[in-house]
């Protein structure tokens, strides 16, 4: 049986470092250690918190509840046939651990999402994505166990209900399943995708020339990301704390013919916006908060990201996302929104 903790500091297991507590919390490595704790009374009778890496939380206040962190490990190929293999992750591994072991099985498809940080069990919650590349691209189905029966179900592509950082985890079924596994379908022969203008400036940097291979593709994004965004390790942050907006065809022409350097990038029904173009636009870029040299901010290299120096609480960087999404709206008129999850 896991062990149940009590008042348990969560300060280790979210990358902003805040030092919030648990009223319980536990670890399991097994879909069945899962169901033995979700028999407990405690566990039962209390909120529910599935916890990964914690790379994209914003702890705001104590969590009064049972914490369960995902620890399921597991890495293998299940299946294969001339052009593509299904690769089976267990929920627990570090994603850019599952994508290192894909590049060592001379397999590619998700090259150009190295280096996010978290687990293979968030990835498809927000079907993550990066560099012209999404998890929907690759995925095939996950498994996934019903906290309320203890049962384990399938979820096909379609039945996830994928979009823009969205699926149904995060909607309809929100807190009503916990990913045990994650399938993709990778493929057996190299698909490059340098469609990002960033992957094919820093292939040239790094003196990669003719058809990139999937690991200089990689090890590209492991330059970007290391280049543009802090390290969990060395100070507080989430990555991108907020998603890029979409607005109409029209709403994009008003805005470039009073900023005619706007960037857009054309999807269906309208135009993507850098939200970090915006915010560094409206002045946000490098801010710092609180006493001395400053406790949290917005990091001088990429104003996506909200950064924790030390000293400060979840309200205090809840409250400067909710001053930049008004200081946007105001300028711009269009409205941001956060990709990280607020409790």
């Amino acid at each position: 049986m896991p062990d149940l903790e009590q008042h348990v500091s969560l300060r280790p297991y979210n990358t902003f470092g805040l030092d919030v507590r648990a009223r319980y919390f536990a670890r399991f490595a097994s879909a069945d250690e899962l169901r033995q704790l979700l028999r407990r009374p405690e566990v039962q009778a209390a909120d529910k918190l599935i916890l990964g890496g914690g790379s994209n939380l914003l702890f705001t206040q104590d969590f009064d509840g049972v914490v369960l962190k995902n620890e399921i490990r597991g890495l293998e190929i299940i299946g294969q046939d001339d052009a593509t293999a299904l690769v089976r992750a267990g929920a627990g591994e570090s994603w850019h651990g599952l994508v290192e072991y894909a590049l060592d099985q001379g397999l590619s498809g998700i090259e150009n999402l190295s280096l996010i940080p978290g687990t293979v069990g968030a990835a498809p919650l927000q079907n993550i994505g990066a560099y012209g590349a999404e998890l929907r691209d690759t995925f095939d189905h996950l498994e996934a166990l019903a906290l309320g029966t203890g049962e384990l179900r399938v979820f096909t592509a379609a039945e996830c209900g994928f979009g823009y950082r969205e699926s149904v985890f995060k909607n309809t079924l929100k807190n009503q399943f916990v990913v045990t596994a994650v399938v993709l379908r990778l493929h057996r022969q190299a698909r490059p995708n340098v469609r990002y203008g960033a992957i094919a400036e820093t292939l040239a940097e790094l003196g990669i020339t003719g058809e990139p291979t999937p690991q200089d593709v990689s090890r590209a994004v492991v330059h970007i990301r290391r280049s543009k965004l802090p390290d969990p390790a060395q100070v507080g942050n989430a990555g991108s704390f907020f998603k890029n907006p979409e607005v109409s065809q029209a709403k994009f022409d008003q805005l470039r013919s009073q900023y005619p350097e706007l960037p857009g990038y054309p999807v269906p029904g309208g135009v993507k916006l850098p939200a970090a173009w915006l915010i560094e636009r409206a002045g946000w870029k490098g801010l710092r908060r609180g006493p001395g040299a400053g406790t949290h901010g917005v990091h001088d290299r990429q104003a996506l990201v909200l950064v924790h120096h030390g000293g400060a609480t979840g309200h205090d960087l809840r409250q400067l996302a909710e001053e930049i999404i008004s200081s946007v709206r105001q300028q711009f008129g269009i409205e941001l929104h956060p990709e990280v999850n607020i409790l």
